[in-house]
């Protein structure tokens, strides 16, 4: 494969998507829920088609669980978290963490809809020297706080920053999204009893639970239920809900009413939007022919 430049190059933001996300992600923080999902699917059904074109051009990643959690990822960084795109390093930005980096093209489709760089970027996601490496990394994509793919390490950097606001004083968020095959890591649990330990009330955690991870179900893995016992026990506030009802998830999101952390389990479908991709396991990372592309697109909203 012949090294280009252009995907070489530094990313920088795209100054007229980074104005645009200003003024509507304000509005859509600011709306009710219910004012609010019709919009954030609409945004997630774009961010969905950047990531199968993404993918395809790539010949690489992890399709499945992209789609299963792009609905957590727009309502995040388009409904409920304040960023700056134009300024990623803002010190009042809140937080976010995607500790399955494996999902690396449905965070960096979301950060491009945002204006952190450029969509035309992503035609670069995964090529030689290019900055949109197969798992994100916090020196070279902005928006990417923290270096994440090795299972069990966002949480706990996470925890991390919500404990640094904690002790400053400082009233911005942290938002941390994990795979539930993830949660048989146990660096999780001992984030997650530090976390409780210390009423990070400014920190959520969201458990994608689409209940499948590679090659297997994770059940038959290793069993997870009773997840939402397990969270409660831990000492969090848990909330369940549908993981692509952006009404659900915006509500989700919402602050902590208890002084606890906030654990949200997300009931998804890996491979959402695709029929024949849907909670189908080997979509973990197998990539789609192109004519697989085009019946996709073709499925999915516009």
């Amino acid at each position: 494969m012949t090294i280009t430049a252009s995907a070489a190059d530094p990313l920088t933001s795209d100054e007229a998507a980074a104005d645009d996300y200003r003024h509507r992600s304000a509005r859509l923080r600011a709306a009710p829920p219910a004012e609010a999902a019709e919009e954030l699917a609409q945004l997630s059904a774009a961010v969905r088609r950047d990531i199968l074109t993404t993918i395809r051009t790539a010949g690489m990643g992890h399709v499945g669980g992209d789609l299963s959690v792009t609905d957590l990822l727009v309502t995040a960084l388009w409904g409920t978290l304040e960023l700056h795109p134009e300024d990623p390093a803002h010190p009042q930005r809140d937080r976010f963490v995607l500790s399955k980096g494996h999902c690396a093209a449905a965070l960096y489709s979301t950060l491009a809809s945002c204006g952190f760089f450029p969509r035309a970027r992503l035609r670069d996601f995964m090529a030689p020297l290019s900055p949109l490496n197969g798992h994100p990394a916090r020196l070279k994509v902005p928006g990417v706080e923290t270096n994440t793919g090795p299972l069990g390490h966002g949480f706990p950097v996470a925890t991390g920053c919500a404990l640094g606001a904690q002790l400053r004083g400082e009233t911005w968020r942290t938002l941390v999204v994990l795979g539930d095959g993830e949660l048989q890591e146990g660096s999780n649990w001992e984030a997650a009893m530090t976390a409780a330990h210390h009423g990070l009330a400014n920190l959520t955690a969201v458990v994608d639970r689409n209940r499948l991870q590679q090659g297997a179900r994770t059940e038959d893995t290793k069993t997870l239920e009773p997840l939402a016992d397990k969270w409660a026990a831990f000492g969090w506030e848990v909330r369940v809900i549908d993981g692509h009802d952006h009404r659900a998830i915006k509500e989700a999101y919402g602050r902590s009413t208890t002084g606890r952390p906030v654990a949200v389990i997300a009931n998804t479908v890996k491979g959402k939007g695709v029929s024949f991709m849907e909670d189908r396991v080997e979509w973990h990372h197998k990539v789609p022919t192109a004519e697989q592309v085009q019946q996709a697109l073709q499925e999915l909203p516009r």
